[in-house]
């Protein structure tokens, strides 16, 4: 009889604890600030990121394989294309600011400018060397 007592009292104290539990609602608390969680988890998500991203990037000079000096000799050339360029712009525009329809030829180039109708003009560009044109139309007012 002792033991189905003691067995007793166990299962009311059972009873009793689970009796005494209550549950609540589950709140969502997010971890990223971006969407509204604790700022100080920040930094701590960022590490992680850093920590699992196994991509590297090539800097620019080895990526395209270029040293200084090939670098310095591109941007030259560039600079001096643009300067032809500009030259050019100023001998077929006219002094009202209108491109002028006519031929303009460099030492490399021939650009020929014709006048379509109603204001439109097409630009033909001819590489002398390859033979290779391009083309576009504007419409001036």
């Amino acid at each position: 009889m002792h033991r189905i007592s003691l067995a007793v009292i166990n299962l009311t104290l059972l009873f009793g604890l689970v009796h005494t539990a209550h549950a609540s609602e589950l709140v969502y608390v997010p971890n990223n600030p971006s969407f509204g969680g604790n700022p100080l988890n920040g930094p701590v998500l960022l590490n992680q990121a850093q920590a699992q991203n196994d991509h590297t990037e090539k800097s620019s000079s080895s990526a395209s394989g270029q040293t200084a000096l090939t670098q310095f000799n591109s941007m030259l050339q560039s600079a001096i294309l643009s300067r032809v360029s500009s030259a050019v712009t100023s001998s077929i525009v006219g002094a009202d600011g209108q491109l002028s329809p006519g031929v303009v030829e460099t030492t490399d180039f021939r650009i020929a400018i014709t006048n379509l109708q109603g204001g439109l003009l097409q630009i033909v560009t001819t590489d002398k060397n390859t033979g290779q044109t391009t083309q576009f139309q504007v419409n001036q007012p």
